[in-house]
């Protein structure tokens, strides 16, 4: 092993973005604070700032639900637990279900109410009443989750890099890792920068989102991670936006979020034909198409909207596992654990995989009864055992 300089920590995350900052959090919480987090930016400079922060509990994964469900508690005491506001609104969410999906819808609920999720079954009158001129004719049934709604995931991940740092864990930024450090047999022993710094270690904990593949390669992990482009726009209604639920509509396959200064942030909800494109060359605005598409359907719901236009867009890349879940736990080399692939979830289960993590590299198993570690695994797509929803939902169950 070479380098002009070698230095020692227990962990190193690879990873200054938002699950990266989370499990530095995490294990600092837990008294774990020799941790040297590495970002090759700044931080949450990647695709944390891409997110579009939508707070929800409706997955047909239980261990995603009750992980969401978590990340709800934490963000509505944030000032409490993190210091600072993170940009959490708790304006609700609502999914909208047609005929065909309604089976799915109530069996979802359900479920979410055996974890503890808040949640109620309503009526199209109860959603005009929570976001007054919407149109529904499409829909034949709707789920109410009053706790969720959408946050700034920026904010969050600098808040857990904040909270981290205070606690005595180490953030470096502007330090890029080129490469892991195995020993002769395989185990992945540091990592080594782009300036010949060696970094010796117990575990690196790789947290590079759709970077991540080039980094595992480095230590003959190959992993099932691709990056997925997807697209998002910011419409001006023509008068600001009131207060109003995050929307997830699975009929016509979008969701639509109010923006702080009323405009509506639209974005996809269909992945059958996914982009995959290149991470650091890909076009950061969304197409002609796209647009003509996604205005096409909000005024399909929204066929009141005084003046619309389009305000802007821009595009981030999801780094989606073959299942659509999140890769958490060790690696199959020694050494190295893996919190990555977390195909559009991540934001909302930020402060789970942070506490997932920890508890995996400081114990070998979750604390949390409803979040089964095991099925996460690297291994369940070598074994033919993907992570699949409970109830999916016609058109849309990738993300579901």
């Amino acid at each position: 092993m070479t380098g002009t300089t070698t230095e020692h920590a227990r962990i190193v995350i690879v990873g200054g973005g938002l699950e990266g900052l989370a499990v530095a959090w995490q294990l600092a919480e837990r008294g774990e604070t020799d941790v040297l987090v590495l970002e090759r930016d700044t931080l949450c400079a990647g695709m944390t700032g891409k997110s579009s922060g939508i707070v929800r509990c409706h997955y047909g994964v239980p261990s995603l639900a009750a992980m969401a469900w978590y990340g709800v508690q934490v963000f509505t005491r944030a000032e409490e637990i993190l210091g600072t506001d993170i940009g959490f609104r708790q304006t609700g969410y609502v999914v909208g279900v047609g005929e065909n999906n309604v089976e799915p819808l109530h069996s979802n609920v359900e479920m979410h109410r055996a974890l503890g999720v808040p949640v109620d079954l309503i009526d199209a009158d109860a959603v005009r009443s929570l976001w007054p001129g919407i149109h529904l004719d499409d829909f034949t049934g709707f789920a109410y989750e009053p706790l969720g709604g959408h946050g700034d995931a920026y904010l969050t991940g600098m808040a857990y890099g904040a909270r981290a740092r205070a606690l005595g864990v180490r953030i470096r930024q502007s330090n890029n890792v080129v490469r892991l450090v195995s020993d002769d047999v395989g185990a992945v022993r540091g990592v080594v920068c782009a300036d010949g710094t060696e970094i010796l270690c117990d575990t690196v904990v790789l947290a590079t989102g759709v970077w991540s593949p080039a980094l595992a390669a480095t230590a003959g992990v190959p992993l099932p991670i691709r990056a997925q482009r997807e697209q998002l726009v910011l419409v001006d209604q023509g008068e600001p936006t009131p207060d109003v639920p995050t929307f997830s509509d699975l009929v016509h396959l979008q969701y639509i979020r109010r923006e702080p200064n009323g405009h509506l942030l639209v974005g996809n909800s269909d992945h059958s034909d996914p982009e995959i494109a290149d991470p650091d060359a890909y076009l950061n605005r969304a197409t002609e198409d796209f647009v003509e598409t996604a205005i096409g359907k909000l005024d399909r719901i929204l066929p009141g909207m005084p003046d619309p236009r389009l305000a802007s867009s821009y595009a981030g890349c999801y780094d989606i596992t073959p299942d659509y879940n999140p890769i958490i736990g060790p690696a199959p080399v020694e050494g190295l654990f893996l919190a990555v692939g977390f195909s559009g979830h991540g934001f909302k289960i930020s402060p789970a995989v942070g506490r997932l993590a920890a508890d995996l590299l400081l114990d070998g198993i979750s604390s949390d009864p409803a979040v089964d570690g095991n099925e996460f695994r690297y291994s369940r797509f070598d074994e033919g055992k993907p992570l699949a929803s409970l109830h999916p939902y016609a058109g849309a169950g990738e993300m579901r």
